[in-house]
């Protein structure tokens, strides 16, 4: 930044009266101007000269809730205003970010937030080259109308996605409301396409979201970072729940161990719901009542993960309540592990989905080749397993898991390939209907040239290992009834 661009800067925030040191809350200090800068001009190459992109933000939340921009509309921005649109012309390579007016009694309860009125304040914070008011979004579109030669404008078609959310349960949302025959409202993203063609009846509509989805399939080194350390607290809060993990405890107390953990080092929110799961619970995949009081016997599965700076994680373990595996745990719990770790061990940059999993099932038929359980049913069970994973080969365009990003269940087109920036996790389930036992582990994996990262690898996966932890004093023990125990380093990641 020059000594004038600096000064510039200090004289609009006095205009506005905020002090010097106050800006770092108007705009991210997590990425500089200039990687925004080159996310939208990949954005320009790919729309060409006679595209226009134009894209919504995140209206305000109902009710007392933090507001949080959507995913795509941060990663091209990084405003987090709310009602804000942008609007990228491929042509000029010129980004236009419109604002709401100032509302100065919300920000007289709530503090600033950058608004149209802040022209300079804008340019100068985040790169963006034209700054205009809301209210004036439908005449810029009616400039492009006077052009002769075709213009297609790019809006997205799949649903925004902001906290705690990923696009496939939006999608669903929407679909419920669609149906409903006391509601029956399109999408936002429907009825925003439904006003551009009606604003500009001529143009062509295209769809935009495969065009950012792809880039953002590949994580730059500063996204890597934040998930890396989002992956750090989910880890910390895993160990953590291990070691207050005690027959007598309620699911909902592992869940308030989690949130201590994530909101003490910095979390903005959650990743999803948090998913903690004793005994037959964890039979639904996506449980998350909370509600069950633990039992001795048990296994506990517990899949928590916070929304940090707009980057998430996905990590998953399970363990047995009273800290000790039973034989017959260890039993269909081992199998399982060393499956799990063949899959991981095949995993290889630049290869194929399908070939990857088809020598990970080499593998897995051999583990069960060898394999013995004192039960008909987990010997059952442990064949049906291996049998479906050979049968996935092919299955789910050839991906081993789900993308993990800005949301849980991440963006992103796959043909087939894992690359370098790639970052997903795996989770193959193995289940025992007759007892209605669930058992599943989840890591998160980064692709680089060399191999993979396995960014959750420092959290145990060995039951001996895990039992060390679980023999371990853990939140919930080192509190009386009412009171929060005092913070420990051993629950903080480095700033």
């Amino acid at each position: 930044m020059s000594k004038f661009g600096s000064a510039l800067t200090i004289l609009i925030l006095a205009a506005c009266g905020i002090t010097a040191q106050e800006p770092a809350g108007l705009f991210t200090q997590d990425f500089p101007p200039e990687e925004f800068a080159t996310r939208r001009s990949h954005v320009y190459d790919a729309i060409g000269k006679q595209g226009v992109a134009v894209l919504q933000g995140a209206v305000m939340p109902h009710g007392y809730v933090r507001f949080r921009q959507t995913n795509s509309f941060y990663y091209l921005s990084g405003i987090e205003s709310p009602y804000a649109t942008l609007m990228l012309d491929g042509a000029r390579r010129k980004a236009t970010i419109f604002l709401q007016p100032r509302n100065a009694r919300r920000e007289s309860v709530e503090g600033k937030m950058l608004a149209a009125e802040d022209v300079e304040l804008v340019t100068e914070l985040t790169g963006l080259e034209n700054v205009k008011p809301a209210s004036e979004l439908a005449g810029v579109l009616q400039t492009y109308s006077q052009h002769k030669q075709e213009i297609a404008f790019y809006t997205p078609f799949s649903p925004a996605i902001g906290t705690a959310n990923a696009r496939d349960m939006e999608r669903r949302r929407n679909a419920e409301i669609k149906k409903n025959a006391w509601d029956g409202r399109v999408s936002r993203e429907t009825h925003f396409q439904n006003l551009l063609q009606k604003a500009l009846p001529e143009i062509t509509i295209k769809n935009f979201s495969p065009i950012v989805d792809s880039l953002r399939l590949y994580k730059s080194e500063r996204e890597i970072e934040l998930i890396r350390k989002a992956t750090r607290l989910s880890c910390l809060a895993l160990l953590e729940s291990m070691r207050s993990t005690a027959p007598g405890i309620y699911e909902r107390e592992i869940d308030a161990v989690a949130k201590y953990i994530f909101f003490g080092n910095g979390a903005q929110g959650h990743a999803y719901y948090s998913l903690v799961a004793t005994g037959k619970n964890a039979w639904f995949p996506h449980y998350h009542a909370g509600r069950k009081r633990m039992e001795s016997g048990e296994l506990v599965l517990v899949d928590v993960a916070p929304d940090f700076k707009y980057y998430v994680t996905d990590v998953t373990r399970q363990w047995p309540v009273n800290g000790k595996f039973s034989p017959a745990q260890r039993e269909i719990y081992g199998f399982y592990l060393a499956c799990y770790r063949a899959i991981l061990a095949e995993i290889k940059p630049h290869h194929r989905g399908p070939a990857i999993k088809k020598r990970a099932h080499q593998r897995m038929q051999k583990i069960l080749a060898t394999a013995t359980f004192s039960k008909e049913i987990y010997s059952q069970a442990a064949s049906r397993f291996v049998e479906r994973y050979g049968k996935s080969i092919n299955g789910y365009g050839g991906k081993l898991g789900h993308w993990v990003g800005m949301s849980a269940h991440d963006v992103g087109d796959f043909k087939g390939t894992y690359k370098p920036g790639m970052v997903f996790t795996i989770e193959p389930a193995l289940r025992v209907p007759e007892e209605q036992l669930y058992i599943r582990l989840e890591d998160m994996i980064l692709i680089t040239e060399e191999g993979i990262d396995i960014l959750s690898d420092f959290l145990p996966l060995d039951i001996e290992e895990i039992e060390k932890i679980i023999a371990e004093p853990g939140i919930l023990q080192m509190r009386s009834p009412g009171s929060i125990a005092a913070p420990t380093t051993r629950w903080i990641i480095p700033k």
